[in-house]
């Protein structure tokens, strides 16, 4: 396929050359029987194959071609045919008059937060939809996002790396293609999974912000596969509102990762300049052991272990059913519980003299450290009106609220969680007076001691409050060493409506 004006296929005109790299050339081309404007792609397969692997090779990449022609989206190039053409195989795709991310990156360095947003939503949207499908990219990168007019993207090339070998050693040891773009648990030997693309669009729209992938480059691809593998990259400077969608479309357990879906969701909150929750993983992807969960904001150490990702209507183990008669059990003995407090009312309503209306409550337990006793929004500070009677005093702990605490607004949470990190970790006796009980109840020698190992401690783009909690995305720094950790903060009230940080869980 070299001269302009070939006939392909019967059908279709070569016009010009418009591309050409590593998996094969590309060309604008004519289709005579339905005249309209193609993009004819033939797939170079890596040399040094063997007869029967080179026929393997073409079958795979004809296979991978048909599957990808099963995706219909306005954000991904639709492949119209599956051809041969000197015994090389041909897809037949549509046209799009564009450049591709990885230019426009060339020529302008980096891209404005907002601007990779717009562009990660449309990809993300795609993405989506393939793998509803059953369909894996496998080879995210820059060179497969296209930009068209009007501020369209859209993706390209799906699950051909995988069907012409690239990204894979040979038979001979040399590694095909770049791997800077590929998920830790790729560059460790496991099979491209929709949790591994998730990585690849975070890798690329940190290409896009950053002017370079995660891992950097490396003209030793064996050196850069490691890196990868480890899984530690620098944290974004430039990103903005992308810092904590990114920070979570990079997270090295795939397990951990958004699916496409949230993905999308998550990218579409930053165009829409609204919080960035945390995604919620079990929404698409499912632990085979749920990890016990450790205060982070009182430990710094390396991320959990990897897991491999299992898809939501797979097989998954069966917890082990309680025994019927307990069962039966537990629900005769909430009955007898039941009966016997409206006995105890009953009685005291017979028997009682009203003696005791005027009684005050019981007194509460001290505040800590001379704050208001904290509590949660749901389990605000109440008087009761029930008689305060031996009989009935077990009633008083279920009668409905009648007072709320008052609840601080959005800004004030989110204020009290910067305020803290700005003063650890050099004034702790301030910082410990944001703390709730939970957090209080380590010890303040306890808390102090381990403050004293952090140098110190930055908060990468902006807390996000999601619920009763609040989402940050911080950077430790330890004996030189810098390392980045997401946590989630339950934040309490106290009366007096006062916020503060009662729980610390990294995510």
């Amino acid at each position: 396929m070299s001269a302009e004006g070939r006939l392909i296929a019967g059908r279709y005109r070569l016009q010009q050359k418009i591309g050409s790299g590593a998996m094969g050339v590309v060309w604008q081309a004519v289709d005579e029987r339905l005249h309209r404007t193609v993009a004819v792609k033939q797939l170079l397969l890596q040399p040094g194959y063997t007869p029967e692997e080179t026929e393997e090779a073409r079958q795979r990449s004809m296979r991978e071609g048909r599957i990808a022609a099963r995706l219909q989206h306005q954000n991904a190039i639709v492949v119209f045919d599956v051809a041969e053409d000197e015994g090389q195989p041909v897809l037949v795709m549509e046209y799009l008059p564009s450049r591709s991310l990885a230019s426009v990156i060339d020529e302008q360095g980096v891209l404005p937060p907002l601007q990779v947003a717009r562009i990660g939503v449309q990809v993300a949207g795609a993405l989506a939809a393939a793998h509803m499908a059953g369909i894996v990219h496998r080879d995210l990168k820059p060179g497969n996002v296209l930009l068209g007019d009007n501020d369209i993207a859209k993706i390209t090339d799906f699950g051909i790396s995988r069907a012409i070998g690239d990204v894979a050693v040979t038979k001979s040891g040399i590694l095909a293609g770049t791997p800077a773009y590929l998920a830790p648990e790729v560059a460790l030997g496991r099979d491209p999974a929709p949790a591994s693309d998730v990585f690849s669009l975070g890798s690329t729209l940190y290409a896009a912000i950053e002017g370079g992938p995660p891992f950097g480059t490396d003209e030793n691809a064996i050196s850069l596969l490691h890196r990868v593998a480890r899984g530690q990259f620098d944290p974004p400077r430039q990103a903005g509102p992308m810092t904590p969608v990114l920070m979570q479309m990079l997270l090295p357990d795939p397990v951990d990762r958004p699916t496409m879906a949230q993905a999308r969701d998550l990218l579409q909150a930053v165009l829409d300049g609204r919080p960035i929750p945390t995604a919620s993983p079990s929404a698409g992807w499912q632990r085979p052991a749920a990890p016990h969960a450790q205060p982070a904001g009182t430990r710094v150490g390396p991320p959990t272990p990897a897991n491999p990702p299992t898809m939501v209507g797979g097989a998954v183990p069966a917890a082990a059913a309680a025994p019927r008669r307990s069962y039966k059990q537990a629900v005769l003995w909430v009955v007898a519980i039941i009966v016997a407090v409206l006995v105890g009312v009953l009685a005291a309503n017979a028997f009682g003299d009203g003696s005791t209306q005027g009684q005050q409550n019981p007194p509460q337990p001290p505040a800590p450290s001379g704050e208001a006793a904290p509590t949660t929004p749901a389990a605000a500070t109440t008087t009761s009106t029930a008689p305060t009677t031996s009989a009935t005093r077990t009633t008083t702990t279920t009668a409905p609220p009648t007072t709320t605490a008052k609840q601080p607004s959005d800004e004030e949470i989110v204020g009290v969680v910067s305020r803290y990190y700005s003063l650890v970790p050099k004034k702790l006796d301030q910082a410990w007076k944001l703390l709730g009980p939970k957090l209080q109840a380590q010890g303040k020698d306890s808390y102090e001691a381990f403050w004293k190992t952090i140098d110190a401690v930055e908060i990468l783009g902006k807390p996000v409050r999601t619920g009763t909690s609040v989402v940050v995305t911080l950077q430790f720094t330890k004996d030189g060493k810098k390392l980045v950790e997401q946590h989630s903060l339950g934040m309490v009230t106290t009366q007096d409506g006062k916020p503060l940080i009662n729980t610390d869980s990294r995510t």
